[in-house]
């Protein structure tokens, strides 16, 4: 990892460690929240596409169980 911004990143600890400002610690914690769940722009269509299709076979009850899965998955090594 690049020394600055290791370095950057101490300095917020430091500064985090010391802040008292309920309304500062506060807007971290929604732009943390944010962030996390921002992940889905971050995907390419086709990964999209596999997450609504698994939801759509969790909805429909077309699910497999966790020792068939595993099986599956072995036999793909």
């Amino acid at each position: 990892m690049d020394s600055r911004i290791l370095n950057k990143k101490l300095e917020l600890i430091q500064w985090l460690s010391t802040l008292e400002d309920k309304s500062i610690i506060d807007k971290l914690i929604a732009l943390r929240k944010e962030e996390a769940k921002d992940w889905w722009s971050s995907i390419s269509d086709e990964e999209k596409k596999s997450v609504e299709k698994g939801i759509e076979d969790a909805e429909n009850q077309n699910l497999e169980s966790h020792s068939n899965a595993r099986k599956l998955y072995e036999s793909l090594k």
